[in-house]
């Protein structure tokens, strides 16, 4: 069997981990679907790859407003490699005590907020310290890891926890322990990750149901639309519209810092 025949396999198997989900991806849809009625938003938090996830829920074509995307550069920017900004650093500062309580300092949250605490492996200490932030702020909060590179990784904070000792509802993207699924002959280190495709599977679903949620409750959602589905002045009205709600909802996130 090819190397991308198999890689395919092993997405069908993801596919199967996250369709089992399904029950608990309706519950958080229900959640996330009442911050965004209630006014208020969905904080999104990933460091590293996990801001992939992030940036996939909004802002992007088919996404809407109501999304909080929160991401550090400092724990998240990759291009550069080495150097200044380089990945040494990011992985450095993702394990720094104290780091995502700075981070939340700039927001006004409120309990009717809820958040999405995106991390394959749940122990590097600035996602679970976020999301024990945010739980501190009676916050419920949606934990998306892979669980068998949760389970079999240990964690960087001294007493041992992970993200999932702070979320109220887990779910999981299927991929293997170490993430990379495919193995090459000749090569004793495998390739080509499978925690994205999960999380992207993830994250998309959760997107329509909440949508669904939104519309049948008389909240159209502005969708960042391609002109070629819907004409361009339908598209730019849109896409105006939309970032100026998302502005407005922001503009609620800074009236009560430090209140």
């Amino acid at each position: 069997m090819s190397y991308t025949k198999q890689y395919l396999q092993k997405g069908k198997e993801i596919i199967s981990v996250v369709e089992k989900q399904e029950d608990k991806i309706l519950e958080v849809a229900q959640i996330f679907a009442k911050s965004i009625l209630d006014g208020r938003m969905v904080h999104l938090f990933g460091s590293g790859h996990s801001r992939i996830m992030v940036e996939e829920m909004w802002p992007r074509y088919g996404s809407f407003p109501g999304f909080n995307p929160i991401v550090e550069l400092s724990l998240s920017n990759h291009n550069l490699v080495i150097g200044s900004n380089g990945q040494r650093q990011a992985m450095f500062l993702e394990n720094v005590t104290g780091f995502a309580a700075k981070i939340l300092r700039n927001f006004g949250l409120n309990n009717q907020d809820t958040a999405l605490i995106i991390s394959s492996s749940g122990c590097n200490v600035v996602p679970i310290e976020m999301a024990e932030e945010l739980q501190k702020q009676h916050i419920k909060v949606v934990a998306l890891v892979s669980s068998q590179h949760l389970e079999g990784s240990a964690s960087k904070r001294k007493d041992g926890k992970k993200l999932t000792d702070f979320a109220d509802f887990v779910l999981d993207t299927g991929a293997p322990l170490g993430d990379a699924m495919i193995k090459i002959d000749g090569l004793d280190t495998p390739v080509s990750p499978g925690s994205t495709l999960g999380g992207i599977l993830i994250i998309n679903t959760l997107k329509a149901e909440i949508a669904n949620i939104l519309v049948q409750n008389g909240k159209m959602p502005k969708v960042l639309s391609s002109g070629k589905i819907i004409g361009d002045e339908r598209a730019v009205e849109l896409f105006e519209s939309a970032y100026d709600e998302h502005a407005h909802l922001m503009a609620k996130l800074y009236e009560n810092v430090g209140k």
